[in-house]
């Protein structure tokens, strides 16, 4: 099948005003439909969560009117286990996301009754505190459920082990730190499927990997053995899609402004049958938009190489996977098929959250003629005053500082506006230092400014500066031979498994993406924005950042391959990457896009940077001024 981003002449110039007019979804059944496009018996999935603090409509909103089987929520990220850490070690009774009590207070009750099994990695960092909260709920709501709890991801108790391993991080080769707050591995579908198998209503889980909530139903249901790669692929692309939630059906899409029902949108579902076909869908009478391109944005969403996208029960391979629209009544689905699988790594992927002294920001808004000047000015002349008294202190200079006056484009680099001149900006300022006691005197030397400095500062939002541990991610391999993982259903533990990769492999599949461009194309006297031509979509791994660029018709894609080299985007981005970050760039020919991997891109990401931008959401927004020249009119395409 072939992808749908434009199929007739009034499509392509609708592109040039960003409206390619995708269909939503309409009114239909209230609760949901099964889709005839799919062989056999199916089974409907949907994502309430895809992150720490998602709306808590979603899960009465999939419960009530999605017709699922399974509700999965996703909450777990590299920045909320630093998180979860931290608040474990104020109080041992934390570390878990509290979210998901909150969310089954609201339908734990009638997700039994029409016997819809749950599955969350809500466990954070504290399992048995999310589980018996959630026993406490159930008995306060009399509902009579059965819990289980996949453990074995927490290595805190295997630091020392580690350590003595000599083990690197993936990214940057150094030795594990001194200061390990946490450390868990990703685990994989397999011991939920088997909780499920158990009997199991609800399932919770710590660290896992995101796709797996969602892939362990399809295990479950349909059998899948752990040597079925294309249909663990297949399943794990199901989960990939639906993993953040609201992105796949309409959320931070390129065309935001074709995208109604914000305050009301649907939360995916996706439904699959035993061959891996599937398709992705939303409750009807939801906002939103479920399209090619919204479901294509997904897929190249926070990947590397789609070649091989690694995960713990199959190495997937998505770049020949193809989307298709299918509708049903007025409803609106996208199909998708097309990923291969091959034999897992003999390894789990670990990440440790390592101390690394602390950090605080602060933000004001700065209001008047040449506000950015005056602001860069006054941001110098806190960080040289206070420099002055750490000196006199002996406490050494910053670790690191980042002034970024938001307004003035600085992110854009040579690239931002030339002559800009806002009267209103925000004068951001972030540090690091190793003692806390250097930052709490930041904190309290930014206020004087607005009596002493430029004029036109006019508050300091949030107060007076949080100082906060700076949390590092640490990520390596450790072999699954070696960490067990246990269930246990109802509190009484029933198995403990080392789920090791399987000996055998079937052939591999390689699939061939040329980098190479058509030096024979049609050349003009055209120029357009990148927006104009791709939708676009960021996102992070650690300090890594990705660019997945999806050409609106595939007779774009040889114009955009030849204007976005590797040399291009490396340069369109210098002034947010350090010396040694590599930018690599993937071809997905199945959905017409590319994918750039962009190292060391993010200021150390998550809680370990000080930038505006620590995930680089806003690294596909601003590819989007890209100007691509000596193309033909879109009339000829």
């Amino acid at each position: 099948m072939r992808l749908l981003l434009g199929i007739n002449k009034q499509h392509l110039l609708g592109s040039l005003s960003r409206g390619v007019g995708w269909r939503s979804l309409g009114t239909g059944t209230a609760q949901g439909q099964k889709w005839g496009c799919l062989k056999g018996d199916t089974i409907r999935v949907g994502c309430s969560s895809g992150f720490w603090g998602d709306s808590s409509v979603s899960a009465p909103q999939l419960v009530q009117n999605g017709n699922i089987d399974y509700l999965v929520s996703d909450y777990l990220s590299e920045i909320t286990m630093s998180l979860l850490a931290a608040a474990k070690r104020k109080n041992p009774a934390f570390g878990y996301t509290p979210d998901f009590i909150q969310s089954m207070r609201l339908v734990m009750k009638e997700a039994k009754a029409r016997g819809i099994k749950v599955i969350a990695n809500a466990g954070g960092v504290n399992l048995e505190a999310c589980v018996e909260a959630l026993r406490k709920t159930a008995q306060e709501q009399g509902v009579d459920i059965s819990v289980a709890m996949v453990a074995g991801d927490d290595m805190m108790d295997r630091v020392n082990t580690v350590r003595e391993l000599g083990v690197r991080d993936l990214d940057t080769g150094k030795e594990l730190p001194d200061k390990v707050h946490s450390m868990n591995a990703y685990l994989g579908a397999f011991p939920i499927a088997e909780a499920l198998d158990l009997g199991a209503d609800i399932v919770v889980t710590g660290r896992c990997v995101d796709s797996a909530l969602a892939l362990a139903p399809f295990i479950h249901k349909f059998g899948w053995k752990r040597t079925d790669y294309d249909l663990l692929a297949a399943g794990s692309l199901a989960g990939h899609l639906i993993e953040c939630g609201a992105q796949a059906t309409g959320g931070v899409f390129t065309d935001w402004d074709k995208v109604d029902g914000w305050d009301d949108i649907g939360f995916p579902i996706v439904e699959c049958d035993s061959d891996g076909e599937f398709v992705v869908t939303k409750p009807s009478n939801t906002g939103g938009l479920v399209s090619t391109a919204t479901i294509a944005e997904q897929l190249v969403y926070e990947i590397g190489d789609p070649r091989s996208y690694m995960l713990p029960d199959v190495t997937c391979d998505f770049t020949n996977v193809t989307l298709s629209e299918v509708s049903q009544g007025e409803d609106c689905g996208v199909k998708v098929t097309g990923a291969l699988g091959k034999k897992p790594s003999d390894d789990y992927k670990v990440s440790a959250t390592c101390s690394d002294g602390y950090r605080a920001i602060s933000v004001s808004p700065i209001i008047g003629p040449r506000a950015a000047e005056k602001s860069m000015k006054t941001a110098d002349a806190i960080l040289s005053r206070n420099r002055k008294l750490f000196k006199m202190l002996g406490w050494g200079d910053f670790d690191a500082t980042n002034v970024h006056i938001i307004g003035s484009e600085k992110s854009y680099g040579e690239h931002r506006v030339q002559n800009l001149e806002p009267r209103e900006v925000t004068m951001w300022i972030g540090v690091k230092h190793q003692k806390k006691e250097a930052l709490e005197l930041f904190t309290r030397e930014i206020a004087p400014a607005g009596t002493g400095m430029a004029p036109g500062q006019t508050t300091l939002i949030g107060g007076r500066p949080t100082v906060s541990p700076l949390l590092r991610l640490f990520s390596f391999l450790y072999p699954k031979s070696a960490l067990p993982v246990s269930i246990n259903v109802d509190g009484e533990e029933k198995q403990q498994t080392v789920y090791t990769a399987p000996a055998a492999d079937e052939i591999q599949k390689e699939t061939s993406t040329s980098q190479e461009t058509d030096s024979q194309l049609k050349t003009g006297s055209h120029e357009y924005r990148l927006e104009q031509l791709a939708y676009l979509r960021s996102g992070d791994k650690g300090d890594t950042s990705n660019i997945g660029v999806i050409a609106r018709h595939p007779n774009y894609l040889p114009y955009i391959k030849q204007a976005l080299t590797v040399e291009v985007v490396t340069d369109y981005f210098k002034q947010l990457l350090e010396e040694d970050s590599k930018v690599e760039r993937f071809e997905l020919p199945g959905i017409h896009a590319l994918n750039f991997v962009l190292t060391k891109a993010l200021g150390g990401g998550g809680i370990a940077s000080i930038r505006i931008d620590p995930q680089g959401k806003g690294y596909a927004q601003m590819l989007a001024d890209v100007k691509v020249s000596n193309l033909p009119s879109l009339e000829d395409f």
